[in-house]
């Protein structure tokens, strides 16, 4: 049956990486997945955590902020401190991104992943990886093309997607009404091997089979290797443009 955009159960919503819409960063992408928008800008710093001084590797993080005007309604910011549920999504972003990289390999540098979403319908947390992914590996790039590096530190790619049991039928990258009716929803971050980084995974209401949870692992791992080829396609670009 199409759903409400009429879509495929197996289907994405539309991709669009733009790259370099934060141009004073030193990476960036402004990532759209149908109506839900993040702009990722990475920072580099010469210097790590206190806990880090002294041992030769670097640090990747992330942090993850809802705009005001991002949903419906107009959401307060977070002006004490981030909440518990950003806490957990930027934690999320961030040992996603970790997994992409050689932290030896990086040095005492810092890369800071912000993710700010502009538009959220469903989905802001598995965007900001795939669109957080492509601007870590431009940073990185910056700092090979500045000399400070003899080769990328990264050392795989890394997108995510949603997908769950919606009325009984599995869908792929689900929009916010599918999202809140959703009878399970899962998030899962893979590398380009195949290989999973997390997955995050809830039952609503009846426990759900372990042939249905394979499933809708395999639905998503075709979708990120969708995602994995767009994130390509903007790295390219880049390039094609320096």
């Amino acid at each position: 049956m199409p759903r409400r955009d009429g879509r495929r159960p197996d289907e994405l919503r539309p991709i669009a990486i733009e790259v370099g819409a934060a141009p004073y960063a030193e990476g960036s992408a402004l990532i759209s997945c149908g109506n839900t928008r993040v702009l990722c800008a990475a920072s580099l710093e010469e210097s790590v955590p206190g806990w880090l001084r002294g041992k030769g590797r670097g640090w990747v993080t992330a942090e993850y902020a809802l705009l005001p005007r991002a949903t419906h309604t107009r959401n307060r910011r977070e002006r004490n401190g981030a909440g518990g549920r950003t806490q957990e999504i930027q934690r999320l972003i961030g040992r996603a991104l970790r997994a992409a990289v050689d932290l030896s390999a990086l040095g005492e540098r810092l890369i800071t992943v912000d993710c700010d979403v502009l538009q959220a319908d469903g989905g802001t947390r598995t965007a900001s990886i795939t669109g957080g992914y492509v601007a870590l590996a431009l940073a990185c790039s910056h700092l090979v093309a500045q000399g400070q590096l003899p080769h990328t530190p990264l050392l795989r790619g890394v997108a995510a997607v949603s997908a769950g049991i919606v009325g009984g039928e599995l869908l792929l990258d689900l929009d916010y009404d599918e999202d809140s009716s959703a009878d399970m929803d899962c998030n899962l971050v893979m590398t380009d091997s195949g290989a999973f980084v997390e997955i995050q995974g809830t039952a609503e209401g009846e426990p759900v089979p372990r042939a249905r949870l394979d499933a809708l692992i395999d639905l998503a791992t075709a979708g990120i290797g969708q995602l994995l080829t767009a994130q390509n396609d903007a790295l390219e670009r880049a390039i094609a443009q320096s």
